[in-house]
Parts: structure tokens; sequence; C-alpha cells
């Protein structure tokens, strides 16, 4: 295939809203490779202006059948034809080309879901690579509808072992389908044909890794900031915020001022712990604001969770701003910027509105520093780590020389224990106890030698009491749920599976040392279909 050295390498990626969308994006990333996810029905211009190399429709849960079936702009075809942009489609995306091109696309008469084999038909695909005519591969797939006739021009390359198209390729006007879905683990040779189709066949260059976004991201710092204008960076003892002060400080030295807010929902004794790190290890200059009463006093009485995020969020800037006239006063200068640590997967959950992402996508949870931000802030933001996620941000963060054992810390919602306090969280004494029980379990996993293989780990507190028997007398007692999950993002998670005597020991610490408790639970739900936290 012609390489096209004039044309960016970016793979764009137009979200249908399938729930495997943003496993596009990794797995294009994992290759090396460039890649951003926006609406599927995004304006032609925001496209143009990105400048892709390759545009990947996603799946998404629409027939194409429908009223409101999602479609990609007008004139985009003739864009991607005229500058000769690849194409590919997965699921309803290659439905979706189908049917814009000409073709035919009906409910199918058997309907194709989990895993299942497809049977290559064509030899020299620009999917399928060196592949042989009758080899077959597992694949995951996923429709109701399928292709009953291919527009002009293209041809089938593979199908499923029910005979239904399963791959399609015009390799001369550079559009091409894949019925299922390479980009999840259960189609265990879809890496290897998202590799062949974007190197061999798109001529895309692996050019994009952590050194240059560190050197991109610093020059974009300096250009936004300028020579003289001061920056405040929220840090919350997070991987996240940490890292993102650490990059703007490599860019802008002492203009950055740091503030650490104690809002009464952290974790045990994480204010003095965190504290040290940051001083002792990362010798960033930093401001301890002790906020606890502002905080819960806002939140007493509160119990819908989208409520307390977006209180939590409008009281922290309103602590910022706070600094910002103080620095003011001290430096004839007021800073002009905020630094937070947003991750793609925050922007992705809180679904930004129309023109910003992901417009077919539901809102899984308002993350306070992204859609529980006032409107009327008056601190502009510096996000730099908005397009990455949680792994490439710890990436970064080594090239950046943060300690591995502050890299390694499980996440933390800016929210803190609010969202782990289910219901008030100024309930009798809800938050010591949940630190208490918190403590206990992390600690024990530490002990454990386990802390390292699980992704997250926490207690929560629930709103409900049960009848237990301690000392030989009837309690009414509070209980708690203990959640640990694996995963590689956040997106998706499995919870990890403790072995029974581990479970033991920890719930008799937890009954025997913190008072008011006298039940435990463990959550054993993955993501999808609960998240994370459990608000």
């Amino acid at each position: 295939m012609e390489q096209q050295t004039s044309k960016s390498n970016l793979v764009l990626i137009l979200d249908f809203g399938s729930q495997y969308t943003h496993l596009i994006t990794r797995r294009v990333r994992k290759l090396s490779i460039f890649s951003l996810c926006i609406s599927g029905t995004s304006p032609l211009k925001s496209i143009k202006e990105l400048n892709p190399r390759v545009i990947i429709l996603s799946g998404g849960p629409h027939s194409v059948h429908s009223n409101d079936a999602p479609s990609f702009p007008d004139g985009f075809i003739e864009y991607v034809e005229s500058n000769n942009v690849f194409v590919l489609g997965i699921c309803y995306g290659l439905q979706l080309i189908v049917q814009k091109l000409g073709g035919e696309v009906r409910i199918g008469e058997k309907q194709e879901y989990g895993r299942m084999e497809i049977v290559v038909e064509k030899e020299d695909c620009g999917l399928f690579g060196s592949k042989k005519v009758g080899d077959r591969q597992c694949v995951w797939m996923s429709h109701g509808d399928e292709v009953v006739n291919l527009p002009n021009g293209f041809s089938v390359v593979a199908r499923s072992q029910q005979g239904s198209v399963a791959g399609i390729e015009n390799p001369i006007r550079r559009f091409y389908g894949l019925q299922y879905h390479p980009e999840v683990t259960h189609s265990p040779e879809g890496m290897e044909t998202l590799q062949h189709f974007l190197f061999i066949v798109c001529g895309i260059t692996a050019d994009w890794n952590m050194e240059d976004v560190l050197e991109e991201e610093i020059k974009v710092i300096k250009e936004l900031v300028g020579s003289e204008d001061h920056v405040i960076c929220a840090l919350s003892g997070g991987v996240d915020s940490t890292v993102a002060a650490t990059l703007v400080h490599k860019a802008i030295g002492d203009r950055l001022h740091c503030i650490f807010v104690d809002n009464g929902l952290l974790r045990f004794k994480e204010q003095d712990r965190v504290m040290g790190t940051f001083e002792r290890d990362l010798h960033l200059p930093v401001t301890c604001v002790d906020a606890t009463e502002q905080f819960l006093s806002k939140l007493k009485g509160v119990v819908d969770p989208e409520t307390k995020r977006k209180i939590i969020g409008k009281e922290f800037i309103c602590i910022f701003d706070e600094f910002a006239q103080d620095l003011e006063k001290k430096l004839g200068t007021k800073p002009a910027f905020l630094v937070q640590g947003t991750l793609y997967p925050d922007v992705i959950e809180s679904c930004p509105p129309p023109g910003s992402g992901r417009s077919h996508s539901h809102t899984i949870k308002s993350h306070h520093n992204v859609g529980g931000l006032p409107k009327d802030m008056k601190l502009k933001l510096i996000e730099p780590l908005k397009l990455l996620f949680k792994d490439e941000v710890r990436e970064l963060g080594k090239i950046l020389n943060v300690p591995e054992g502050f890299l390694k810390r499980h996440p933390f919602p800016g929210p803190g224990l609010a969202v782990r306090v289910l219901g008030d969280v100024t309930q009798g004494n809800a938050l010591d106890i949940l630190r208490q029980v918190d403590e206990i379990f992390i600690q024990s996993i530490k002990d454990a030698g386990l802390y390292d293989s699980i992704w997250q780990a926490f207690a929560v507190f629930l709103p409900i009491r049960s009848v237990g028997v301690q000392g030989d007398q009837r309690t009414h007692s509070h209980v708690v749920a203990l959640r640990a999950v694996t995963s590689q993002d956040g997106m998706t998670a499995d919870w990890y599976n403790f072995e029974h005597k581990f479970l033991d020991d920890v719930a008799r610490k937890i009954c025997n040392s913190v008072r008011g408790v006298n039940r435990v639970v463990q959550d054993i739900t993955s993501k999808p279909p609960s998240t994370i936290e459990w608000e």
C-alpha cells in the first residue's frame, strides 16, 4: 500500500454508542498509534479539523433501519474518498457503510451473539493478510441485523459459521468492514487483524509514545500560560493530579502553586501521609487547606450521589478561587489557570454535551472535575491528561520520575468517601467507621502481598443496619461492603477473587476492631453491569 506521509497518523473513532468503543481507542494506542474518539454524529467540520488518516466506525445498539439511527454527517463519503482516508466499519459501522453506499441490510433470520467462528473466503485481503481461504478463527459477535446485498465494488472476505457476512472490503474506495468486534479479548486474533489493517493496508507509522506526549504537553502548557501567568494545581494525593502537577511544574517551574484540600472525606490519616510524600519525595510546594467543616456542612442531609458530586465540585472551585485571591495579594497578579488530573475515562463516563464527544452514550456519573464543575468558574482549566488512560498516566509518571510506590497507588475518587458512604455522609459517625474499615481492608491486602495485583480496593458504608450478636448481646449495627477489582483502564473491571481464609480474617478483624459494625459483605459484581464505585 502507498504511504501518505503528508497526512497525520491519527486514527479517529466515530462512536455510535457501542459498549466496546473505548476498547478500540485503547487497542490502537497499544500499537503506538494515536487515536481519538468523538461522537459518530459530529459535524463534518470537526472531522476535517482533526485530519485523520484512518476513521473507524464503532458498533452500537441501534439498527440502521431505526428512525433515530445515528449516522456520520452529510458529505462524509465524499470527504474520505477525496482525501484518501481509510474507513473501517465494525459491527453497526459495517452495516452503516453497506446501507449508505447502496447495499442492503435486513433483520437477521439468525441473530449472532457471543463467541463464533468465521471462515476466510478471500486470500491476500486487506483485513486478514496472509490467511488462506478456509482458515478459521474465533470472534465475538453481537448483532441482530445482517448484510444481504453488498454495494457495487465490494467483496465478501469472511463469513460466519452460519453463512452471514463477517468481513467486507473495497480496496479501491478504501472501505473495509468487520461484522464482529476485533477490539475485545474474546476475539483472540483481533489485534492481529487491526495491526495488519493499520500498518500494512493503511500505511500508518507507529510513532506515538509517552516521551512525545510529554514533550507536546509541555509545549502546549508553555504557550497557553505564557511567560508571566501563575497557575494553581489541585492536588488530591492520587496518581492523576500528582502526575499532572509534576508535568506542569516541569513546564513553568515556580509559577505553579499547588493546593491540597482536606475536605473531611479523605481516607485514614490521608493528609499526613500525602503531604509527607509531596514534601519528601516530589519536592512540590504545596499549601494544605483544612475545609472539613465547609464541605460537610454543605453535604448534610444530601443523599443523591449526583448532587453530592456537584456540591463537592462547586466547593472545591470556591476554595481554589479563595486561594487564587490570597496568591494575588502575595504575587501582585492573580493566577488565571487551574490544573486538574482529569483522565479520558472521566470525560467518557461524564458524557459531555453534544459536540464534545459521545452524544450516543448515556451518562454513567458526573465526575466532580468534569460534570460537577460550576458554569461560572473564573479559572481557566489546564488538563494535560484528559486524553490518557490510567496506565498511560502511570507510564508518563515514570518518565517524570514520580516514585513508583506513588504511581502504584489505587485510584481514589475525587469526591472521596462521599461516594462510599451511601446516603448522608454526616449520618452518625459513618465517615469514621468507614475510614477504620477501609484501613483494615487495605492493610490486610498489602500484608498478603496482593496490593499490586488489584486495580482498586475499598470499603463502602451501607445505609442499613443488621441484627447481630456480639459479647453475648443483641446488636443492631452497621453493615459494610468490601470491593476489590482488577482492570487495565477502569472502563471495564472484574471482581477480585480472594481466598476464603483472607476474607474470613478481614471480616473478623473489622467486626472485632470497629465499634458499630456487625456485618461484612463482599461485592462480586463486574463492570459492567455495575460501576467500580457504588455512587
